[in-house]
């Protein structure tokens, strides 16, 4: 079975279809933004507060594809991936305009999930204890936890998404977790 975030060579075959006629008629976007709002939203809504921020959000990341289509060139990586750097983009400046911080918006069982069994079952104090030691580490190193171990990603997207190979997403992740790790006092 295939992974819930990558497409056949069929899928990616009608993809490029798709942004080829979008690029030639900008009025033939629409397919594009229908198969890519939910995830792009859902990517957005989990780093913001409020529904309304990542509907703002979400709308500019639709925005600045349409405009810089034409500048977009394929490379048989889902067109998602493009556009989950755009939205990557707009939190920032959502963040930086805003003067707001980061939010961090996990549920207690991913935070299990996270720490394998090297953590005995989390109480109150300790997931504050997490998420205060989260907040504090790098954009870049909150987004590669949040992308693999809150959204269940495979390296090979997470790695599309940053444009870096699989490898070098998979690297990244276990040197934080190990960094984090420390932060909280548990073995690596």
């Amino acid at each position: 079975m295939r992974s819930l975030f990558h497409k056949t060579i069929e899928q990616l075959e009608e993809e490029k279809l798709l942004i080829a006629q979008a690029q030639s008629n900008s009025k033939d976007f629409e397919p594009l933004y229908n198969q890519n709002f939910e995830k792009i939203f859902r990517f957005v809504y989990q780093r913001v507060e409020t529904k309304d921020e990542a509907s703002d959000i979400t709308s500019q990341v639709f925005l600045k594809a349409l405009l810089n289509l034409k500048k977009f060139k394929y490379k048989s990586i889902p067109f998602s991936a493009w556009l989950f750097r755009i939205a990557i983009s707009e939190i920032s400046n959502y963040y930086s305009k805003s003067g707001k911080n980061r939010t961090v918006n996990v549920e207690t069982n991913q935070l299990n999930n996270f720490f394998d069994s090297s953590e005995p079952s989390l109480d109150e104090e300790r997931i504050e204890q997490i998420l205060n030691t989260l907040k504090k580490i790098s954009g870049e190193d909150l987004l590669l936890i949040e992308m693999r171990f809150f959204e269940n990603r495979p390296f090979k997207e997470i790695g599309n998404i940053l444009k870096v190979t699989e490898n070098n997403a998979k690297v990244r992740v276990y040197r934080i977790i190990d960094k984090l790790k420390h932060s909280l006092n548990l073995k690596s």
